[in-house]
């Protein structure tokens, strides 16, 4: 099956893995809905760049956190680009402080961003999909999603929701020619992570080198970082005739971390 003339809105796209999974989907003939922050020129030049590829591409502002955004993000998708055939949920923020001294306002801001906006996507998406009968929903989780780390309490209850999410939706839908899955990569070198380094610096009182080699890599067997493209081919897999029977489970892509 081609993909050529699908449309995939892509959460968090304005950056990072979100903005290469829609370089690599558009190489596919996929029409893109960018949504994300960030300074509004780098952002049109972003779009740009994914139409040069022979593809439509539209951008939409949505606050993560706000449901009647997302809500307008969806509507605008079918409006002015036909369907929305491809779900990527890849919005995402990270803080790293000991339980006892993490903000709560953080706490809210990660919830909703890397958990509660998946729900509202998915709910806007659905009925389109089912009546469509084809779509695909592909949450960007984390090894996160399976295992824990120190100071990351929010972000880890977060994916460890998306996976619940992934499986509950999942087999709702399983008789609509609909999958839903989780892509679960390791540290892949982002805007995101390269904070993370800085932060978890400071938290742990030790230099940015010790946190990439004792703290990051540690956990990959590999000692590499994944990559954006990597993620984004798994992306492009699951949209595929192979991924058909594939559904409520995930793909692992980090280095051999979870396997210890």
């Amino acid at each position: 099956m081609s993909l050529k003339n699908k449309v995939a809105l892509i959460t968090g796209s304005t950056s990072g893995i979100g903005l290469g999974i829609a370089h690599r989907l558009a190489e596919s003939g996929v029409h893109i809905v960018m949504n994300g922050f960030g300074d509004a020129e780098a952002i049109e030049g972003h779009r740009s760049d994914i139409e040069a590829k022979g593809v439509r591409c539209i951008y939409h502002a949505a606050d993560m956190t706000k449901p009647e955004e997302i809500q307008d993000m969806v509507k605008t998708a079918k409006d002015e680009l036909g369907q929305v055939d491809v779900l990527v949920n890849n919005a995402g923020i990270q803080h790293v402080a000991p339980v006892d001294e993490f903000p709560i306002e953080k706490w809210d801001a990660i919830i909703a961003i890397n958990m509660s906006s998946a729900f509202h996507t998915i709910r806007n998406v659905l009925p389109h999909m089912k009546q469509q009968g084809w779509g695909r929903v592909i949450n960007i989780a984390s090894a996160h999603g399976l295992v824990a780390s120190p100071y990351k309490s929010a972000y880890v209850t977060a994916k460890h929701g998306i996976m619940g999410l992934t499986k509950t939706v999942a087999l709702e839908v399983a008789e609509k020619n609909i999958t839903v899955n989780s892509i679960c990569p390791g540290y892949v070198k982002t805007p995101l992570v390269e904070g993370q380094i800085a932060d978890t610096a400071r938290s742990r009182g030790i230099t940015e080198e010790q946190v990439v080699n004792d703290v990051m890599l540690k956990a990959q067997a590999t000692k590499k970082f994944v990559t954006i493209e990597q993620v984004a081919e798994m992306v492009v897999f699951l949209c595929g005739d192979a991924a058909e029977n594939m559904t409520g489970t995930h793909l692992s892509v980090d280095g051999g971390w979870t396997a210890q």
